[in-house]
């Protein structure tokens, strides 16, 4: 397997069927944490950086020449779009001295926004998808997990703030 396949399909999870998307997303779950852990909130931000620019060389080496330009395997995209969504956690996390897994219904909120903005593409999430080349592959995700960042935040200001939880 080449250095671009190993990448691009996280290892291989972009094999898992059905719904490798989710499997990607899944798998990104793990690797948050362990960046969380070993080096906070700004750890993940620069592990997101470095999985975007792997993520877009990847994407580039595995399309060249074929038709599809987003190829289902490649999974990488949703490792960059879970890390981002993840922020809206790992950096009150960071910042607080809280500890990041007792913040899990942050975890689950943003996993279920992340795939729904993935997979549905509302407004700038389906015009990068529909750019047809390795960056609309990565920056559609990155969209989304945008989105589904801001969902969490919303969603822990209703939790903690209106209702008080």
């Amino acid at each position: 397997m080449s250095a671009a396949s190993l990448i691009g399909t996280v290892c291989g999870v972009g094999h898992i069927r059905p719904a490798p998307g989710t499997w990607g997303s899944l798998a990104a779950l793990p690797m948050a944490w362990a960046l969380h852990m070993l080096g906070g909130f700004p750890l993940l931000v620069l592990a997101t950086g470095l999985v975007f620019v792997a993520g877009l060389w990847a994407t580039r080496e595995l399309t060249a020449g074929q038709d599809d330009h987003d190829p289902s395997e490649i999974v990488i995209d949703e490792v960059a779009g879970q890390f981002i969504a993840l922020w809206a956690i790992s950096y009150p996390s960071w910042a607080h001295g809280i500890d990041i897994t007792a913040l899990w219904p942050g975890w689950v909120a943003g996993f279920v926004l992340f795939r729904l903005f993935d997979i549905t593409k509302p407004g700038p999430v389906g015009w990068a998808d529909r750019r047809g080349d390795p960056l609309g592959v990565m920056l559609d995700d990155v969209i989304a997990g945008v989105f589904a960042a801001i969902g969490v935040l919303v969603l822990a200001g209703i939790s903690h703030g209106v209702l008080g939880l």
